[in-house]
């Protein structure tokens, strides 16, 4: 769905008239093309020890570049970055990564933080800030906890502060996870990328030194096969788009009444159709038939398909309310069920399920839809823990206010502020939600186990 307002004051005269009345103006979001640069300018890195010197040597090197020794040469290949270690005057940077590993008091904050600060007026448009930092646990000395959860609370309110389609996000790394981990440099990089325009305001945890760097970051599932359920229209049809120019094979599942728009989405992604109902009893045993049959194996499933029934509880029918946990939170757990039992799903598998924010702060009139994708947000969680004997991840996107159908069902005034709440100042597109998708599915991902990312500009719905 188009938002008029966006491109309205994005352009010629209104662009002027709408800045003279101080009227919010979004900005057209840096949103990734293949080939293009990660950046579209210098970083610069800010931070003292052998974690910011690395990362500055990441961000540098050129493809082809020759690590140094001891490092992975995977880690080090092809950013080719014009990186800065102190902020030089009038330089107007594309990102700023904050290496925040070493902080054990709150003013080890200071330096790095007002370094930062002096260079955020020259942010340039679309610009990215990245932290890196440990989380925040109880055996913690009371100093060091609080510290790193400083960070946090630094991170979340900076986000809020930055404009013209500038993020702020964060990789928070376990203890013992060296920062050059496949996870850590895959998280940073998509951080300081394009494929992350619309997430904005959140701390990813890397929970482990899992993972394989590609060897192509256009083509990061080049070889794997990938199953997207609703994958229709909207957001599924948008996953099966990113993940098939990411190289991935990919059967798109959906309902026999869809069948027609279900046909157009594999030619166009030159996969496969399989029309199913997900609550079937089978469901999970036909998909896994039909990717054996048809591509020879299984590595991704997307747990997209779902619907709502919204209504206040005290009007809630029976129906309505099975209806949706049924669709939601049933159909994912049988699927995995028939995907962790088979013996075909064990060699590195990625399971991604489409929460939502409503499932994290509620909404009013969807207590059916909140705790279905709650309990989606929790069974991640349990059942990452089950696939990493094998290698694999669970792992869960919640998107906000998302440019679909759903959403422009609602009252045109309602829909407008709604909009404008969060930190971008406008609604995220079905592709946003698929970037970060793409990103969990991707064998450079598996150490992040049982995480939810958020997709929604830094705005709740519902909150």
């Amino acid at each position: 769905m188009t938002d008029r307002y966006l491109e309205l004051v994005n352009s010629g005269l209104t662009q002027k008239l709408a800045q003279q009345l101080g009227l919010p103006r979004p900005a057209v979001l840096r949103r990734h093309r293949p080939g293009r640069p990660l950046l579209d300018g210098p970083a610069l890195v800010l931070g003292t020890g052998p974690d910011a010197d690395l990362v500055a040597r990441l961000l540098s090197s050129p493809a082809g570049g020759a690590p140094t020794t001891g490092e992975t040469p995977a880690v080090l290949d092809g950013w080719d970055v014009e990186v800065h270690r102190h902020a030089t005057p009038d330089v107007r940077y594309a990102a700023v990564v904050l290496v925040l590993t070493g902080v054990e008091h709150p003013d080890d904050l200071t330096a790095p933080v007002l370094a930062a600060a002096s260079t955020l007026k020259r942010l340039r448009p679309g610009g990215r800030v990245v932290t890196l930092s440990h989380p925040a646990l109880d055996s913690d000395a009371p100093a060091v906890a609080a510290a790193r959860q400083g960070v946090d609370g630094f991170l979340r309110s900076l986000a809020k502060e930055l404009r013209q389609g500038a993020t702020g996000n964060g990789v928070v790394v376990a203890p013992g996870v060296p920062v050059s981990a496949p996870s850590v440099v895959a998280a940073l990089r998509f951080f300081l990328s394009a494929r992350s325009a619309f997430v904005d305001g959140q701390l990813l945890e890397v929970d482990s030194a899992a993972g394989e760097l590609p060897t192509d970051w256009e083509k990061p599932l080049a070889g794997k096969v990938a199953v997207v359920t609703g994958a229709a229209r909207g957001i599924g049809a948008a996953i099966a788009d990113v993940l098939a120019r990411d190289g991935a094979s990919v059967v798109a599942v959906d309902v026999p009444a869809a069948g027609e728009q279900l046909a157009q989405v594999a030619n166009r992604v030159r996969g496969t159709a399989l029309q199913l109902d997900v609550t079937a009893p089978d469901a999970g045993d036909r998909i896994i038939a039909h990717a054996k049959a048809r591509h020879g194996r299984l590595d991704v499933v997307v747990h997209n398909a779902g619907i709502t029934r919204d209504k206040l509880l005290a009007n809630m029918s029976d129906d309505r309310w099975a209806s949706v946990l049924a669709v939601n939170i049933a159909a994912q757990l049988r699927i995995n069920e028939a995907l962790l039992t088979s013996g075909d799903f064990a060699d590195e598998p990625r399971i991604v399920s489409l929460a939502s924010t409503s499932g994290i702060a509620g909404n009013r009139g969807q207590t059916n839809y909140a705790a279905s994708k709650g309990g989606v947000i929790g069974m991640v969680r349990a059942t990452a823990p089950l696939l990493a004997p094998f290698g694999g991840t669970a792992n869960a996107v919640a998107p906000g206010f998302i440019e679909t159908e759903m959403t422009a069902r609602i009252p045109a005034v309602t829909r407008q502020v709604a909009r404008r709440l969060n930190s971008l100042q406008q609604g995220g597109q079905p592709v946003d939600v698929a970037e970060a998708i793409a990103f969990l599915a991707s064998p450079a991902a598996g150490g992040i186990l049982g995480r939810t990312l958020r997709v929604c500009g830094q705005n709740m719905v519902g909150r």
